[in-house]
């Protein structure tokens, strides 16, 4: 089965607010699988919906892996994959793939090779790695599940491995939930000349054994992100906390939230990252197709407009595209 939630988007339109801003949305996916069925015409289409994206950074989700070969250098097929994707786009005249963060296993005696394999074929577009941490293990029954294994960010390979992507002038994203902040904390303290990107704010859940824990979770959380903003090697990538594990449960209403519903129930998590880590650290991200399932690309990113009007016009170019084409190298 096909997903296509469109109609359903379609439901709420709102006039585009602030529609000369440029945008560099540093955080999407494409899938060719059919349970997402989200490729470049679907990407297209939304990025061209109103707003002015003008670049974007492919983020890995296992798309297009290379069906044989070495199990190590699999991930490459993503690359070459987005990279085609890429140069599609470009031939279009609009927005267009400037960046590619790819996927290897950071703890691999392989992963040298898997380095410079991913930027042979990545045409000078390999900016980093995600090899994300996220594991939880209570139950909830999540919608992106992550796979990571038992304290990840503390192995020692691992840990060796983030430190060849700083020598290599190369970032690590990552993303993982919100009890395991502190472990993440200790993991950017222990390699401090890598650039660090959080993703989705360490995702707060919101469903099963914690969707009557929001606000005990948002204090904790605030004190997590603090402590994390006094470490210079970490950037937020303030975005993708409209995934249904954050429990807010909009992808199960009749409409989809406006853009005004999405500022009311997320601005206090923007604002805290904003206050703690400065908009020069910051970045707007889409997580599309993902948070697709919540609201719409042009509701979105409506919505955070809204809450950057309260900042200055040098912050919000930070937050829309600068911060993102500083830390890509776009």
């Amino acid at each position: 089965m096909v997903f296509n939630n469109s109609d359903w988007l379609a439901q709420v339109q709102e006039d585009i607010i602030d529609p000369d801003r440029e945008i560099v949305d540093p955080h999407h996916h494409l899938w060719p699988q059919a349970d997402m069925h989200y490729n470049v015409p679907e990407f297209l289409s939304d990025l061209t919906s109103g707003h002015k994206i003008v670049q974007t950074v492919f983020m890995e989700c296992g798309a297009a892996y290379r069906e044989d070969g070495p199990d190590h250098l699999k991930p490459v097929g993503e690359t070459e994959f987005i990279v085609a994707a890429a140069e599609q786009m470009k031939t279009k005249g609009g927005p267009y793939i400037a960046g590619i963060v790819g996927h290897a296993d950071l703890r691999s005696s392989h992963l040298e090779e898997v380095l410079q394999a991913h930027m042979e074929a990545a045409k000078g577009l390999f900016r980093g790695i995600r090899h994300a941490g996220s594991r939880d293990t209570s139950g909830a029954t999540l919608r992106i599940p992550g796979r990571a294994p038992e304290r990840l960010y503390a192995d020692d390979d691992f840990r060796r491995g983030v430190q060849l992507l700083g020598e290599h002038g190369l970032s690590y994203d990552t993303w993982h939930y919100h009890h395991q902040n502190r472990d993440y904390l200790d993991l950017v303290k222990a390699v401090p000349n890598t650039t660090m990107v959080l993703d989705h704010f360490g995702t707060p859940i919101g469903i099963g054994p914690y969707a009557d824990k929001r606000e005990e979770i948002f204090e904790q959380w605030q004190d997590d992100m603090a402590d994390l903003a006094h470490c210079p090697n970490v950037v937020a990538k303030l975005g993708g906390l409209a995934m249904p594990d954050n429990g807010w449960g909009w992808h199960e209403r009749e409409t989809p939230p406006t853009s005004d519903e999405f500022v009311e129930a997320q601005a206090r998590y923007y604002d805290h990252m904003i206050d703690c880590f400065g908009a020069a650290r910051c970045m707007f991200e889409s997580n599309f197709p993902v948070d697709r399932w919540s609201l719409s690309y042009s509701v979105l990113w409506n919505g955070l407009k809204k809450i950057a009007a309260k900042y200055s016009e040098v912050e919000q170019r930070a937050l829309f595209s600068e911060t993102a084409r500083r830390i890509y190298r776009l």
